[in-house]
């Protein structure tokens, strides 16, 4: 019907811009008349694939990952590919039944959020891996998301600025990736600014009881301190509502400062100040990135980091007074 090839056919539908406009004209005409739609099907068993990939989270409920879930899934549509997402929380059986989508060729590649390098065994030779947020210690994994170490250092530097100078570091879970990133990035500004002695750690989590938790350690070990950079929102909302409960008026007495930037920060009372993470570019940026390694282009040689910012808000206050510094709690 459009006068021209089938191979001309095909290229005016997976690349129109190759093709001169009149062609172009020619077949979208014939497509619209005939309302013929590409097999998609037909089109991955021709090429070996199954027009899949899998995406595996460590918690589904988390809501951190919503807007890197969008970004993956607004590429992956693009290029008619379907999202397959598999939620481990934390088991490693779980882990291993979600990567048999690789090895019975359910699945063409993965996008790994847990911080879990995949065992060897699981994955096909040739198949393309790649980890979001969470970093992977390998060099054979690329890796797409912020650079945890500089936003951390960024976070404590903001909370320096504003007059803080006993400034406690609310980590993350023990042996996480983040955890050990942002708390090297919290060090790393406290030394820089002359305060090594000043600085302090207390162990938490990522949910909002780990910060409840860590409030009441902050009140009855950490009297001195003013202020608290927690490794991610949850947790220092959870700060928050702790020391609220116990009377202190946050941030009238006590600053507290988060990272990740979810949707519920700018409700929260009162709303968090905290390092912003480019969530949806991160996720359009890791599937362009598997998208490209499906097509046999080079894995990338090292991390691709995005821009991070510091979004400051109400749960954070400049200390009128440095030199005077801890809560009176009768």
């Amino acid at each position: 019907m459009a006068g021209v090839s089938t191979a001309t056919v095909s290229r005016a539908l997976q690349s129109p811009n190759i093709v001169s406009e009149k062609t172009r004209n020619a077949v979208f005409d014939a497509v619209a008349e005939t309302g013929y739609s590409v097999n998609t099907a037909a089109q991955m068993l021709r090429r070996n694939r199954a027009g899949t990939v899998l995406v595996i989270l460590p918690d589904i409920a988390n809501p951190f990952f919503s807007k890197i879930l969008s970004g993956i899934e607004e590429v992956a549509t693009q290029a008619n590919l379907t999202i397959l997402i598999g939620n481990t929380n934390g088991e490693d059986e779980r882990f291993a039944n979600i990567l048999e989508n690789l090895r019975n060729g359910r699945a063409d590649g993965a996008l790994l959020l847990n911080g879990r390098a995949p065992p060897a065994d699981l994955v096909p030779d040739g198949v393309p891996i790649l980890s979001i947020s969470e970093r992977i210690d390998s060099n054979t994994i690329p890796h797409v998301g912020t650079d945890n170490v500089k936003a951390a250092y960024d976070a404590t530097t903001h909370l320096l600025s504003m007059g803080h100078r006993s400034i406690v570091h609310v980590t993350g879970p023990q042996g996480n990736s983040l955890t050990k990133d942002r708390c090297g990035g919290y060090f790393a500004a406290m030394i820089d600014a002359g305060l090594e002695d000043e600085a302090a750690t207390i162990a938490g989590g990522f949910t909002f009881q780990d910060g409840k938790r860590v409030a009441e350690i902050l009140l009855a070990e950490h009297q001195s301190s003013t202020a608290a950079f927690c490794a991610n929102d949850e947790s220092a909302m959870g700060v928050i509502r702790g020391l609220q409960e116990a009377g202190v008026n946050v941030p009238g007495e006590f600053s507290v400062m988060g990272f990740d930037d979810v949707p519920f920060a700018a409700i929260f009372q009162p709303e968090l100040t905290t390092v912003h993470q480019a969530r949806n570019l991160i996720g359009k940026r890791a599937m362009e990135t598997l998208l490209a390694m499906l097509e046999n282009s080079p894995a990338p040689t090292g991390p691709a980091f995005l821009v991070h910012d510091i979004v400051t808000r109400q749960s954070t206050a400049q200390l009128l007074e440095p030199q005077l510094t801890g809560r009176r709690i009768e």
